[in-house]
């Protein structure tokens, strides 16, 4: 399986997945620290990637959804964005809602 149908099957299997440098126990940066928080928070599982072990991923993940940074956010199947992004969608408790209608679908579907 190529890398980039790789992250396809991650993003289409999981309600919620973010990839990022670290782990959310152990982040490895300030944004993936910060997106990983705001996504713990919100009290819906999630999957996570951690790029910094896997390099073809961290290499090819910016061509998936033409996003050049990390972390990327992904709720049923889109990107939502990065770190920014995602902790504005956390303050107006727009996160929280995605990420549990995308957990309630997942779970649906199975």
């Amino acid at each position: 399986m190529d890398v980039l149908e790789r992250i396809g099957e991650q993003v289409k299997s999981n309600a919620v997945v973010i990839y990022m440098k670290g782990t959310p126990q152990f982040p490895q940066c300030g944004f993936s620290m910060r997106a990983s928080a705001a996504l713990q928070e919100c009290g819906v599982p999630f999957a996570y990637v951690n790029v910094l072990q896997d390099p073809e991923i961290f290499e090819n993940l910016p061509r998936y959804a033409d996003w050049p940074t990390f972390p990327q956010i992904y709720i049923d199947g889109e990107l939502v964005g990065g770190c920014d992004i995602t902790l504005e969608l956390h303050a107006s408790g727009e996160l929280k809602t995605m990420m549990e209608t995308a957990a309630a679908k997942t779970e649906a579907n199975a």
